[in-house]
């Protein structure tokens, strides 16, 4: 009877805990938050983020997850947290991308931006 008794208490505790855990789990969210970071990532081994770019990239990224954080604090992740965070994901995303696009590049990594160097190359 005893063992019945303890089956029954874990049996609903565990329907208790497992809708929590599934209105906070967010894969989507974190699979994209790691492919941004390979991103930046790439950015950086070829040369085409700079040292303070990428910096402030970082701090977006970190940004994003804290906003991720607070989300899941209550247990739950509303529709409209899902949504304000796939915004700012997709804010994140444009930056990242214009920043790999612009014309400020550190190819020698060495933290210097090597526009100059290039226009003198031009020339």
């Amino acid at each position: 009877m005893k063992h019945t008794a303890s089956l029954i208490v874990t049996a609903l505790t565990l329907s208790f805990a497992l809708p929590v855990l599934a209105q906070t789990n967010t894969p989507n969210i974190d699979q994209r938050q790691i492919n941004q970071q390979q991103r930046i990532d790439q950015g950086v081994q070829s040369g085409t983020l700079t040292t303070h770019e990428t910096a402030r990239l970082e701090k977006g990224q970190a940004h994003v997850e804290n906003m991720e954080t607070r989300a899941k604090a209550d247990g739950t992740v509303t529709q409209k947290e899902k949504a304000h965070l796939e915004h700012a994901e997709n804010v994140q995303s444009r930056r990242i991308y214009k920043q790999k696009h612009d014309r400020q590049h550190d190819f020698n990594h060495d933290g210097m931006n090597d526009r100059a160097q290039r226009r003198q190359h031009r020339r």
